[in-house]
């Protein structure tokens, strides 16, 4: 979509992204936003669809082993020319190592042997395993609040929580970008945010986390990026 102006036209159109909690459903069908997505460009469309599918897990299936999300991630972060877009990645890669590394600390207290995942952050979780929230506190200030509700098991409470974490990067994310690819792209994130958060409830928000956990210790889990982060 090269006219700016179909951008404005495009954003224009859309709902408020700022209903987060408020509303009890998405502020508009996912079919509706299908139609009015159906304007950008080719190479836009696909740039979308690779990050909607990077951090979706309708995009997996049961047969998918650890290595595709690993393979995807590291396409789409070649792939991608904007800063944003690499940035907004890179964010739900450490945010869901830092929970998977929580869960992981449950079921052994020892730190892992190698590597267990694509994040620039999990040599220093390894160095700082004995420490409650990896000695982190600083960077991701939210993390204690996440490491007492796994503590108390309180799954679904965990997954509002994340949910809220990661609304606020993409907000930050958003910075300067109004009427561009980067702004279409963080609406449809947030979009998601929307449907995960009206859709929740504990026992499927058990069951994902729960399988955030198995697949961090596989042999070499490499994390997939989308879930319910």
């Amino acid at each position: 979509m090269s006219n700016p102006d179909a951008y404005i036209s495009l954003i224009a159109s859309l709902p408020s992204s700022e209903r987060l909690f408020v509303a009890k459903q998405p502020p508009l069908s996912r079919l509706r936003l299908e139609r009015r997505l159906s304007s950008l460009t080719p190479e836009d469309r696909k740039t979308l669809t690779t990050i909607d599918n990077l951090m979706s897990w309708r995009a997996y299936t049961m047969e998918d082993d650890n290595a595709v999300g690993m393979r995807r991630a590291k396409m789409a972060l070649e792939e991608l020319n904007s800063e944003t877009l690499r940035n907004i990645i890179m964010d739900r890669l450490d945010l869901r190592t830092v929970v998977a590394a929580l869960r992981m600390r449950r079921f052994d207290e020892n730190s892992p042997d190698t590597p267990w995942s694509t994040s620039r952050l999990t040599r220093h979780i390894m160095a700082n395993w004995s420490d409650p929230v990896f000695k982190l506190e600083t960077r991701m200030p939210w993390l204690r609040e996440a490491a007492t509700l796994i503590d108390n098991q309180d799954p679904l409470g965990l997954e509002r929580h994340i949910l809220r974490v990661t609304y606020d990067q993409l907000k930050r994310r958003s910075a300067g970008h109004y009427f561009d690819i980067e702004a279409v792209v963080i609406y449809v994130l947030k979009w998601n945010i929307f449907d995960r958060w009206a859709r929740s409830d504990e026992h499927t928000a058990a069951k994902r986390f729960e399988t955030i956990a198995q697949e961090a210790l596989g042999e070499f889990a490499d994390l997939n990026l989308e879930g319910a982060l």
